[in-house]
């Protein structure tokens, strides 16, 4: 399930060129450190908007009931990542609207994958597993860039408010381990080896 932001433009497999489907349908203006802090933050709120969609499927696919809950509990850390988002944005008096965030889509249809996934539901646990860390590690860099900007900027208060959430992400990441390593990636491998 390897993520490829190139396509063939010809035969030859050194011509390549970007996929359209990643590409903006505006073109990106940059003029100051505060129009990439905001650009940040739209990412972030559209990331985490999809996150509210994608977790329940995730928690109604789990075998695991503590996965289950894990995934219960990361949705219910995610609505609040929202509402940070918002009020953020009205603080700063901008628009939380812009593009999607494409990086987070393509990470959620890797994840409906292994929702779907026939067979063993411990391996598939395991795959869920992974696949929301691959979003928590996402997300964490996502954080840690616009709090960064963030503190570059003199927004102090928002910066910390991030931090806030970089730190839940963590954690989230965290339990997810926890979770991989003391009950499911065991239940997978002893019913296999």
């Amino acid at each position: 399930m390897a993520c490829s932001t190139f396509a063939r433009r010809s035969e030859n497999p050194f011509h390549l060129q970007p996929r359209t489907s990643f590409m903006r349908f505006t073109a990106l203006k940059l003029n100051s450190l505060h129009d990439l802090f905001i650009e940040e933050l739209r990412d972030l709120y559209s990331a985490e908007t999809q996150l509210v969609d994608a977790l329940p499927k995730m928690a109604e696919a789990a075998a695991s009931q503590e996965l289950a809950s894990a995934f219960q509990n990361i949705l219910e850390e995610t609505r609040g990542h929202v509402s940070r988002l918002e009020s953020i944005f009205k603080q700063i008096g901008e628009k939380s609207s812009g593009e999607t965030c494409e990086a987070m889509k393509g990470l959620i249809k890797e994840g409906e994958i292994l929702v779907k996934a026939e067979g063993d539901p411990d391996v598939r646990d395991a795959g869920l597993i992974g696949a929301a860390q691959r979003v928590e590690h996402y997300e964490m860099a996502g954080y840690g860039t616009a709090r960064s900007l963030a503190r570059r900027l003199g927004e102090n208060q928002t910066a910390e408010i991030l931090q806030q959430t970089l730190d839940e992400e963590g954690e989230a990441n965290k339990k997810l381990t926890s979770i991989a390593e003391s009950q499911v990636n065991v239940a997978a491998t002893s019913e296999h080896s």
